[in-house]
């Protein structure tokens, strides 16, 4: 039983480290020749764990050897049109001016009903009401919606807006976020000060602090509900 705890343990890491090799990308955002890949890995690691008279780098080798050619793919397809178009294919437009292409929804065997249901996931219930509706290649539907049916935007109603950044997370978890600080040229004791403002003396009380780029302070304690923003 230990040995197979161990094995699973050298496992379990070696394939964590392949994926943070292989790129950060969502299951729905994986190319064909990427979802293979992942799915291939799975199954490798899956034998030597279940079979401990299977060394362990005859699973090892294989997924290292896949994460080569994946990374070695991957590179030439940002580098090659062509090589792009052979491992990704292309994205398909399904609908076109507010209608359907049926050449390429046969071409695809997209049913039309699933388009439908996607177009409804997506709140155009009405295809008139689409411009483009495109088939990705990691098989999203992007849709475009017609000018005349797409939300209202301030540069519409020709409205100024303020310009709205990310807020910065300066404390998570009773720890400080000291490289965050630096960022934006601040320190612990400015943030000291700030928390004092509010009856809170130790960081080590507060759950999660951030700041925007208003200089609006937002913070919430531990273990209560609680927070606050100055």
């Amino acid at each position: 039983m230990l040995l197979i705890v161990i094995r699973t343990i050298i496992l379990y890491a070696a394939i964590v480290i392949v994926m943070r090799v292989m790129g950060k990308r969502e299951i729905g955002q994986l190319q064909p020749f990427e979802l293979v890949v992942a799915l291939m890995i799975a199954d490798l690691a899956a034998i030597p764990m279940q079979n401990t008279g299977i060394p362990l780098l005859s699973g090892i080798i294989p997924i290292i050897i896949l994460m080569a050619a994946q990374v070695t793919l991957s590179y030439i397809s940002m580098k090659s049109e062509k090589a792009r178009m052979v491992f990704c294919g292309r994205p398909s437009v399904l609908v076109e001016n507010g209608k359907l292409v049926e050449k390429e929804l046969r071409y695809l065997r997209y049913n039309v009903n699933d388009l439908l249901e996607q177009l409804r996931s997506k709140d155009y219930p009405n295809i008139a009401d689409v411009e483009f509706a495109i088939l990705e290649t990691n098989g999203q539907l992007s849709v475009i919606p017609k000018s005349q049916k797409r939300a209202v935007q301030p540069e519409d109603l020709k409205l100024e807006t303020k310009y709205e950044g990310m807020p910065v997370t300066l404390v998570m978890d009773g720890k400080v976020m000291k490289e965050n600080l630096k960022k934006i040229n601040l320190n612990e004791g400015w943030l000291r000060t700030e928390l004092n403002k509010f009856g809170i003396n130790d960081f080590k009380k507060v759950f999660f602090a951030s700041l925007d780029t208003a200089g609006k302070l937002f913070f919430q304690l531990k273990a209560r509900s609680g927070g606050g923003a100055a």
